[in-house]
């Protein structure tokens, strides 16, 4: 932890109440003119801290930002306790992860953006990322055969579902492969990346989009009727670290326990939170358009497809509309 970072946890655990510049600088070892430095560059970054002579300084407001270290403030988790990686505006986290993976970054490093100017999600595809969303990628080197590293996005998707429904009480479901839905429009969604050589996986990055805090006026009126956000949904504005710190937490839990035991207890909560098992559906694919029934998704996360002719298909990557 940095000595910033530990004078703003001071601050934060005294919950708004004044606290010297004497206490701060002993209890943390730092010295006065420290701890000055940190509480300027704190306002700085966005927080609002009332300073008043012979009673300290005291924490009044919280920046809306994604910051690193109102990330790991109170955060329990082992794995993402690395590096974390912290943009205003950014072209894509996925793409600055897939850079620094290559060079070594290690398991659970995050890189966070506020806004991104060429997010992208399947198949090269534009995703709409103004502020005011989750956006942020993470450096996954799971021990596992590259057959299976579609399993991860299935874990991610569990993990988002639970963290949205975990903070705002809506009804969460899942479409294969990455989408997440509420009242059947996509509300967040997940790109897996990844290298790997004929047996082995080098790393996975994971790339997250939640519509948080944004107006649907941002999207283009094509998407409107097919894409929510939680601001719209509640009336009301989330809380965008809450919610980032809650899908990191389940997203621990489902990756740990992959590497630890089977991928068959993900894998059911994975069907009991889909809306397309067992439904009609339309699956474009780089070569082909097929129509069948969602069948059932396999050990390895690709989904069975039970053709009119009663032939079933295992689908390994496509976009899937379901039909009514």
């Amino acid at each position: 932890m940095s000595s910033k970072d530990a004078v703003l946890f001071f601050l934060k655990d005294k919950q708004g109440d004044f606290v010297s510049g004497e206490d701060i600088s002993r209890s943390l070892s730092l010295s006065r003119t420290a701890v000055w430095k940190h509480i300027q560059s704190l306002k700085d970054d966005g927080y609002i801290i009332e300073g008043v002579p012979r009673q300290g300084y005291r924490l009044i407001k919280l920046p809306d930002k994604l910051l690193p270290s109102e990330i790991r403030y109170k955060l329990k988790t082992t794995l993402f306790d690395k590096k974390i990686y912290y943009f205003n505006e950014i072209s894509s986290t996925n793409k600055i992860a897939k850079n620094e993976a290559a060079k070594g970054s290690p398991e659970g490093t995050l890189f966070v953006a506020e806004k991104q100017v060429k997010g992208k999600g399947r198949l090269g595809r534009k995703w709409v990322s103004p502020s005011g969303g989750i956006w942020f990628s993470m450096v996954l080197r799971p021990e596992i055969s590259p057959i299976d590293a579609s399993k991860i996005t299935i874990l991610a998707g569990i993990a988002v579902a639970k963290a949205i429904k975990g903070e705002t009480g809506l009804k969460v479901t899942l479409k294969w492969p990455n989408d997440i839905f509420i009242d059947g429009k996509k509300v967040a969604g997940i790109l897996s990346e990844m290298s790997a050589e004929a047996d082995k996986v080098n790393f996975v990055v994971v790339g997250i989009g939640v519509n948080a805090n944004l107006s649907l006026s941002v999207f283009s009126e094509e998407l409107r009727d097919k894409v929510a956000t939680l601001k719209e949904l509640l009336g009301a504005e989330v809380d965008r670290v809450a919610l980032f710190k809650a899908i990191l937490k389940e997203f621990e839990k489902v990756y740990l326990s992959l590497n630890e035991d089977s991928f068959e207890k993900a894998l059911s909560e994975w069907k009991n939170l889909c809306g397309m098992l067992g439904k009609r559906v339309k699956i474009s694919t780089l070569t082909e358009e097929i129509e069948g029934e969602a069948l059932d998704i396999n050990e390895q996360g690709s989904l069975l497809l039970k053709l009119f002719s009663g032939e079933i298909r295992t689908i390994y990557s496509g976009d899937v509309v379901i039909k009514k």
